[in-house]
């Protein structure tokens, strides 16, 4: 646990009592605060006066007098489409609201760091799609190098459930446009920034307001390393920016997924399966990633040119990198191959959520029998189009089913309602070469809890399917 500074003596709020919310209380509480909290579910209640916690429905007034600061989980609107009461409330009463990991960033250093042989940095990972990808891979190189080294925050445990630094620690982050959007302090090392595509646009009022979000965790944590994808304007733009911010030196590497890039400056890119770094107009290193079966296809290898970059920016070496790569496990629910049966694979990217997401899935498989649907998020999956010709079938499942089936025109599909059918459909129909591709291009939200509770039961049912065989 990290203790948070800053309010020793002072009272602090805390909404939402999930994954990041209960370890800020106790986080707040080793720095000395008195913590008030609050949690819409019940149960979460519950739980948190069973472990001590004092409960109070801070959207009431007088709630928050004597506060000094509310401190939001990152599920919570703040904004958009419409404050929380508690939010609301909090900025009458003029009191400060930000998240766990602006207390994160104001807590990490600590005086004990002055004795330290080498300061500990922070690398922090945002983008709309493989950013948990990344994080893990970058956090897999650095530990198969010997570097003392965490992974947190969207991913794995909270920021402030991390341990305190040691000498020379690298902490690897995850985040998600919700925490960079309100956090008050950002102070990365290195950060990355992968890509934009439409996702969670009613937290942020549009596309612009997403990526705005995102954009915070540069231009006001002014890292010393900015690592930008620039296959979409936005990341032009970005590394425009970043270029002209910096006084010195090299603050940009751009990152690419299918082309090459030129120019003076520091670039990563991976063509036809190949990474390549160059820096100053030659190449210093090249490597096959089409080996490594835990990154398949171009998206992977985007998150491969990334994670290589920032490894390289820690001072790591291109064969230490292509080395700790190929022993990649991979992540669940991320293009993971739960099975091979009589050559047909079972491959599950639960984590798949929103359509450019799936296009980057179908993309890195051939004749495959797609499952998709759940609950739908804006503009469905006509922009995939172009990559239907992949389809030998699709099976459509929860709400979004019937108008997946409108956008997916003359490729044949069925309506499977649920995902034990569709499974079984696809299993029945598949032949030996091809691919049954779990990526809904949705949320899970209207028949299982999450999409990792999606996956477990695909992997579940894969299981149970293939034991018959």
């Amino acid at each position: 646990m990290i203790p948070v500074r800053g309010y020793d003596g002072h009272k602090v709020a805390v909404l939402g009592l999930g994954r990041s919310g209960f370890p800020a209380v106790q986080a707040l509480k080793a720095g000395g605060a008195e913590v008030v909290a609050w949690d819409d579910g019940e149960a979460a209640r519950e739980t948190a006066e069973a472990n001590g916690i004092a409960i109070a429905d801070l959207s009431r007034p007088g709630a928050l007098e004597g506060v000094k600061a509310l401190i939001v989980s990152p599920g919570i609107p703040h904004l958009y489409p419409a404050p929380h009461p508690a939010i609301a409330a909090a900025w009458d009463a003029g009191v400060a609201v930000d998240n766990d990991v602006g207390l994160f960033f104001r807590s990490f250093a600590t005086e004990e760091w002055d004795e330290f042989d080498r300061v500990p940095q922070v690398v922090c990972i945002t983008g709309s799609n493989g950013k948990s990808t990344t994080t893990a891979l970058l956090t897999h190189i650095l530990s198969d190098a010997g570097r003392p080294v965490q992974m947190g925050g969207n991913i794995g445990r909270g920021v402030l459930d991390l341990e305190p630094a040691d000498d020379g620690m690298i902490v690897v982050l995850e985040l998600s446009s919700y925490q960079t959007d309100l956090a008050r302090a950002l102070q990365p090392d290195i950060a990355v920034f992968l890509n934009l595509s439409p996702d969670h646009l009613d937290r942020h009022g549009g596309r612009g307001g997403y990526f705005a979000a995102k954009k915070r965790l540069f231009t006001q944590g002014g890292p010393g390393r900015s690592i930008i994808g620039v296959d979409e304007h936005e990341g032009r733009f970005l590394a425009n920016v970043m270029r002209e911010m910096a006084d010195s030196g090299e603050p940009v590497i751009t990152i690419s997924s299918g082309r090459k890039l030129a120019g003076p400056g520091w670039s990563v890119f991976a063509r036809k399966g190949h990474l390549a770094e160059w820096r100053h107009g030659r190449q210093l290193a090249s490597f096959d990633l089409r080996p490594i079966a835990t990154l398949p296809g171009a998206h992977n290898h985007q998150n491969a040119c990334a994670a290589y970059a920032a490894a390289r920016s820690l001072g790591l070496g291109p064969r230490q990198i292509e080395k700790a790569m190929a022993s990649y496990p991979g992540l669940p629910h991320r293009a993971q191959l739960v099975a091979e049966v009589g050559g047909v694979r079972f491959v599950n990217d639960s984590k798949a959520t929103n359509a450019d997401a799936a296009g980057r899935s179908l993309s890195s498989f051939e004749r495959i029998h797609w499952i998709a649907g759940g609950r739908a998020k804006e503009g469905g999956i006509a922009s995939l189009e172009p990559l239907f010709e992949r389809l030998r079938h699709s099976y459509l499942i929860g709400e979004a089913a019937e108008s997946f089936a409108a956008q997916l025109g003359p490729s044949p599909y069925s309506l499977c309602g649920t995902l034990d059918a569709a499974v079984a459909l696809a299993f029945e129909r598949a032949e030996p070469g091809d691919t049954i591709l779990l990526a809904p291009a949705c949320a899970s939200f209207d028949q299982f809890s999450s999409f990792e509770a999606r996956g477990d039961a695909f992997t579940r049912i894969v299981e149970r399917l293939t034991a018959r065989k």
